[in-house]
């Protein structure tokens, strides 16, 4: 069986033949694609992506064939057709529904052994965009305004792109998710599409770290990424003053892109917004920004916290709650979207409603506070995600999903 991969991120492998970095996002897909070939079943896989060159290309990697698809370019659905001609696939993998491009594909090639899979939906998370801010609270900069770039504008921009997503799911016959809120969203869009459940392998260096709470950075809090309202970095900065009132060396470290320390020309509306919160609650000198790190360095920063925290306004199964339940961290999510598919309160972390900032600080105050909880969480967490993003039984569900698709369609 051949299949056909489509995905919204370029693997390491073809970042190295063409000498650009390597994403920081999307590597789970990588683990994913390795899973599979590890099961020594007899198929071939290849992978379509969108690139930031001219021409449509082919790259032979290691293990697996590589199609360079024009971003610019408005032959997408002839370039689709040539990788769909060239490769022959008996089965195409469509990985997220967020960008046009998915949507391409379908109205190049048809719908006939085609399945998608879910990663956030961007129809819905529109709704959620501004992450409880006004527009008032997040007005747009001089940047916003040169760039044509104001959080309103990016707002209108997701609800356009989930236009293109609703209609994609009201096209396809075959779709995968992985939490109760996914599965939800698609019968309400589609509800004749044949739903199959999927859960994701994650980078390798996360199964490979463990947690222990005399290893940790007393007073620490991680947070995997915060640079739009989405993210939740404002509920954070709002409880902390409670958190700070208890213990006056909290820390928090933030990863991903540091939107603060820019220039004042590259400063958007809401990066001024965080920056005169953190001044009006005093918390400057308690928060971190890391800038991008690797894999390992993700990794090893889960290793050090203390307490992981995802404030956001809305998610699917946020793999940073994966990866932070994979090492032991004590976690703790804001109880949105499928949150509530991947903690069970009390037990393998806790829960608040994205509002309750009170109870946020609580939470990680409670945790700072109970070595004892933390240990019980960490250990009983760290057995529930091994199950859950078991790379070999992942990989065999999968398959078993193409062959149901590929026998039936």
């Amino acid at each position: 069986m051949k299949i056909l991969w489509i995905s919204n991120v370029l693997f390491p492998e073809v970042c190295n033949e063409l000498k650009i970095p390597v994403p920081v996002v999307g590597g789970w897909m990588e683990s994913g694609a390795k899973a599979l070939l590890q099961m020594g079943t007899t198929f071939r896989l290849a992978v379509a992506s969108l690139y930031a060159g001219d021409a449509l290309r082919c790259i032979e990697g290691e293990s697996f064939r590589y199609y360079l698809i024009p971003a610019a370019n408005e032959k997408l659905e002839a370039h689709f057709k040539q990788v769909r001609d060239s490769f022959l696939p008996d089965l195409v993998h469509i990985h997220g529904t967020e960008y046009p491009h998915s949507l391409a594909y379908v109205n190049a090639c048809g719908t006939n052994n085609v399945v998608v899979s879910i990663q956030g939906l961007v129809s819905v998370y529109a709704e959620f965009y501004m992450g409880g801010l006004s527009s008032k609270e997040c007005t747009a900069s001089l940047r916003d305004i040169l760039r044509w770039d104001s959080l309103a504008l990016q707002q209108k921009r997701m609800e356009q792109r989930g236009e293109l997503e609703k209609e994609l799911l009201c096209r396809v016959n075959h779709v995968i998710g992985r939490t109760s809120w996914d599965r939800s969203h698609v019968w309400a869009i589609n509800p004749n599409a044949h739903y199959y459940f999927g859960n994701e392998t994650l980078r390798a260096s996360f199964y490979e770290k463990k947690w222990s709470y005399s290893a940790c950075e007393p007073y620490s809090i991680f947070l995997s990424q915060a640079h739009y309202p989405i993210k939740g970095i404002q509920q954070l900065i709002k409880a902390l003053p409670l958190v700070k009132h208890h213990y006056s060396e909290v820390k928090v470290y933030v990863a991903g892109n540091d939107f603060i320390h820019v220039s004042a020309l590259r400063k958007n509306g809401f990066t001024l917004f965080i920056e005169k919160l953190i001044k009006r609650y005093g918390v400057a000198e308690n928060i971190v920004f890391l800038g991008s790190l690797s894999e390992e360095e993700m990794a090893e920063q889960y290793k050090k916290s203390h307490v992981f925290v995802c404030p956001s306004a809305i998610e699917n199964s946020p793999n940073s709650v994966g990866e932070a339940q994979l090492v032991g961290v004590p976690c703790i999510a804001s109880y949105v979207g499928g949150s509530m598919d991947m903690i069970q309160e009390g037990e393998t972390g806790f829960l608040y409603r994205f509002e309750e900032t009170a109870l946020l600080a609580y939470r990680v105050c409670e945790l700072f506070g109970d070595p004892g909880l933390c240990t019980s969480l960490s250990e009983k967490e760290r057995i529930v995600s091994r199950e859950r993003h078991n790379a070999r039984h992942n990989a065999e569900n999968l398959f078993t999903i193409y062959q149901s698709i590929f026998q039936n369609d």
